[in-house]
């Protein structure tokens, strides 16, 4: 085996540190070591405060990248961003708060998270949505804005829609600015990169029961672990085995389940099927729509209960898993039957009508 490039550097290549170095941090991980929780958090300070290079930044998230980040390495990076995020204020203890959103990086059926988000809201829960928009672009953010949603509302409105609607939008760019110094780098990179898992872990309402599809089942324990490292309530994380980021009803899906408890917190690792759960097996992307409008009618259709069975049980089983991490069920086939009945019943289209009018209406 070849030594690293880092190994007897010549003397010429040896230079001062300077604010926002993350040399010291690169060569460890050219070296193949991985980051403790200290380091990753000093390496994200860096890059959240946009002291660091972009060279440098670039040159660490592709490092990253070449394998699966550990535990410490992504709870440190997420510790960082949470710090930095602009928070959601509210009267809400924030371990009653829900979020729905996932990674994103895999085909995309519709917007399943989101319908999931307003059915939990309408059934009791809490729920800080927290979202942005996509490559797709039908996205959380524009299929939201499409159904009448004030995606970019203030601080003081998103509150509003959260205590008396039960559910917000948290538009993701205006509540993690620092995010910024890292955008260009990204871009450029054209890969995955770290920072796809981080803005599932990084809700501004500091929401510490989540629900969140992961686009490769080898994150499941992982976001799994690290929501237990950062003391998330209940949680529920996911992969289809179709190679979806959701509960897919076209094959089995894998799902860690995290529960806060005496202890510190468990994680029950488990794959589940659409028989399983009393759903029929069918293709999702049989019924994925290809434009923002008809995304946005599909979820029309759907909270009006007029929309093909397919697209219906699809929402269902997502839903399933967001009411089983706020804790209103006791399983996900429990959580099946509590979305058919809070759907059927239309609470789901009154609770999108609240979340229109409170979103809409002027900052006092």
């Amino acid at each position: 085996m070849e030594a690293p490039l880092t190994h007897g550097s010549p003397s010429e290549f040896a230079r001062p540190e300077r604010p926002g170095d993350l040399t010291p941090f690169l060569k460890l991980l050219i070296q193949g070591k991985t980051l403790t929780f200290d380091e990753s958090r000093a390496a994200f300070t860096e890059i959240m405060t946009g002291s660091a290079h972009h060279a440098e930044m670039g040159a660490l998230l592709a490092l990253l990248a070449r394998r699966l980040p550990t535990i410490d390495e992504l709870a440190g990076a997420a510790t960082v961003m949470r710090e930095c995020a602009t928070p959601l204020p509210t009267s809400i203890d924030t371990s009653n708060i829900l979020d729905t959103a996932g990674t994103g990086g895999a085909p995309k059926t519709f917007n399943v998270s989101t319908l999931a988000a307003i059915i939990a809201a309408s059934a009791g829960a809490f729920v800080a949505k927290h979202g942005n928009r996509s490559r797709t672009g039908r996205g959380s953010a524009e299929v939201l804005d499409a159904l009448g949603v004030r995606v970019d509302a203030n601080a003081l409105i998103q509150r509003r829609c959260l205590e008396e609607a039960h559910i917000a939008f948290c538009f993701a760019p205006n509540h993690h600015p620092a995010a910024r110094h890292a955008m260009p780098v990204r871009k450029t990179l054209g890969f995955p990169t770290i920072f796809n898992l981080l803005g599932p872990l990084t809700n501004p309402a500091q929401a510490r029961r989540q629900a969140i599809g992961v686009y490769d089942r080898s994150f499941v324990p992982l976001v799994a672990e690290v929501l237990r490292e950062l003391g998330a309530v209940q949680a529920v994380v996911y992969h289809g085995l179709d190679g979806l980021d959701e509960v897919t009803t076209g094959a089995p899906t894998l799902v860690a389940e995290v529960k806060k408890n005496a202890q510190g917190g468990s994680v029950r690792i488990y794959e589940t099927t659409p028989e399983i759960l009393g759903i029929a097996r069918v293709n999702p992307l049989s019924i994925a729509p290809d434009t923002l409008s008809a995304a946005s009618n599909l979820c029309i259709d759907v909270l009006e209960n007029r929309a093909p069975r397919a697209a219906v049980d699809l929402t269902i089983a997502n839903a399933a898993a967001a009411l089983l991490a706020a804790g209103l069920v006791e399983d996900l086939r429990g959580g099946v039957a509590m979305a058919r009945s809070t759907l059927a019943s239309g609470a789901a289209r009154e609770t999108l009508a609240s979340l229109v009018r409170i979103s809409m209406e002027t900052p006092s």
